[in-house]
């Protein structure tokens, strides 16, 4: 070998060497961390702690709509559960908003064929007069075909969209759906429509209606706004058919109580860490719900799973090196006020929030995590999904996550964020029913979801990289 080559491959080995040198340097954990990582993982899939708080939750309290008796019941609940279960810190953060009242809501068919139909006031609605009102049905298969209506040209009738939601792993559905129930009374006051009737933004074929978050428009008039069980809407459009007019009845006692201020609050438990204490890893999810079922699924799955991760790490001998809060936020259901208040209060130390991560969608297991972060610490990230490829889960080739429901206020502040996306086929079956009740809770997929959810947060928590970059 001559002189030239021998000096050629010694720079070359010594490169070798310090590449070898730097993907040593630049693992997160340590052989002590990754066992005890392990050891986590083995504790939450083991553990009952996820699905007792969530039957606890679910016996104990039920709904949580913002306001109610149940909602203030939830919070005494929830700071006495993380109280009991050894958290640093725990405390509360009020939020207020308005005050709203389902009351009742009843709807038939009156011509041409008389049927009674199963409808629900979506949230924030107005009532309609005492006495009901009767009027004749205009249908429009999409949103889309609503907006396109003539002003004035619905005067005295009830709009009805009978667009039906695609059931999809990931609830991709949703979007395409939910425009309606949210602006679609708006649009329809807009046409001269005295009422809006829509089918549930649902893929049950159950005879039960979906309710969730409606909003007015200042300027406009205020009308009644419904959602109608997928079976019900599936009458009403084989009536229609038959080309003669269809009149239906519609009776809802909804209202806000404009001389009440509804007052809730966030609930916050820490484990507070070792060397970085100021740094936060945040776990989160929301503690309201809407006034029918029992939230178990919305979000008592995620209150059950982020409270037992934060406790299986908080048992260890030594906390990791960040703080880990559990942030259950308030008044989700209604237009996460909670989330509004939190970034609000905690404004100042917002560049301080390292990562978080919330669950508020999906049954099954988990199968994919989609990062947000920095390209600098998409490394890290790796090596997280290295830990979590032996339960099945793939990382995205995508770094666009931004945090799910609460979490967008804080990810739209620049927080990184963790997306872990589970199998939510059957997720809106139930979601926003009578049927979202614990017996929908499928307790494998629960521990297996709340030792992912320990793992990434374990790991978020001891990781020397700033996410942010």
């Amino acid at each position: 070998m001559s002189p030239k080559t021998k000096i050629i491959a010694s720079t070359c080995l010594a490169l070798c060497m310090s590449v070898g040198s730097f993907f040593v340097s630049a693992q997160q954990l340590n052989a002590e961390q990754q066992a005890q990582l392990n050891e986590l993982k083995n504790t939450a899939l083991q553990s009952d702690l996820s699905y007792q708080l969530i039957e606890s939750l679910t016996t104990e309290v039920g709904h949580r709509l913002m306001g109610s008796e149940g909602d203030k019941k939830s919070i005494v609940w929830a700071v006495d559960k993380m109280k009991a279960l050894g958290f640093d810190k725990v405390w509360t953060e009020e939020v207020t908003g308005s005050y709203w009242l389902r009351g009742d809501a009843k709807a038939k068919i009156i011509a041409p064929y008389p049927h009674d139909v199963v409808v629900l006031a979506l949230g924030g609605s107005v009532g309609t007069a005492e006495k009901g009102l009767t009027a004749n049905v205009a249908h429009f298969e999409t949103f889309a075909d609503l907006k396109a209506a003539p002003d004035n040209s619905l005067n005295g009738k009830i709009a009805f969209v009978s667009y039906q939601m695609e059931r999809h792993i990931d609830g991709k559905g949703y979007g395409p759906a939910v425009g309606t129930r949210v602006t679609g009374a708006v649009v329809a006051a807009q046409k001269g429509a005295s009422a809006l009737v829509m089918r549930s933004v649902g893929t049950d074929n159950n005879r039960t209606a979906h309710t969730g978050v409606m909003r007015y428009k200042d300027g406009v008039k205020k009308i009644p706004a419904a959602t109608l069980s997928n079976p019900d809407a599936d009458l009403l459009v084989n009536q229609l058919k038959r080309g003669k007019p269809v009149s239906l009845f519609l009776k809802m006692t909804a209202k806000t109580d404009a001389e009440v201020i509804a007052k809730t609050a966030n609930v916050i438990g820490e484990f507070t860490g070792s060397e970085l204490p100021n740094e936060i890893v945040a776990l989160g999810a929301h503690l309201d719900s809407w006034d029918v079922g029992t939230g178990a699924l919305d979000d008592g799955l995620g209150i059950g799973m982020v409270v037992a991760a934060a406790h299986h790490i908080g048992q260890l001998p030594k906390r990791p090196k960040r703080t880990i809060p559990v942030i259950l936020f308030a008044a989700e259901e209604v237009g996460l006020l909670g989330a509004k208040e939190y970034v609000k209060v905690h404004k100042n130390d917002m560049v301080n929030h390292a990562i978080g991560a919330e669950w508020d969608f999906g049954i099954g297991r988990i199968y994919k995590m989609t990062p947000g972060v920095g390209a600098q610490s998409l490394n890290a990230i790796r090596e997280l999904a290295q830990y979590l490829a032996p339960l099945g889960v793939s990382l995205s080739p995508d770094n666009n996550a931004k945090g799910q429901s609460d979490m967008s206020a804080l990810s739209n502040l620049g927080m990184p964020s963790i997306n872990f996306s589970p199998d939510g086929s059957n997720y809106f079956d139930y979601h926003h029913t009578e049927n979202d009740t614990l017996d929908k809770v499928e307790p494998e997929a629960l521990k297996f979801n709340t030792a992912i959810y320990t793992m990434y947060a374990y790991f978020a928590a001891q990781a020397a990289v700033d996410f942010r970059k």
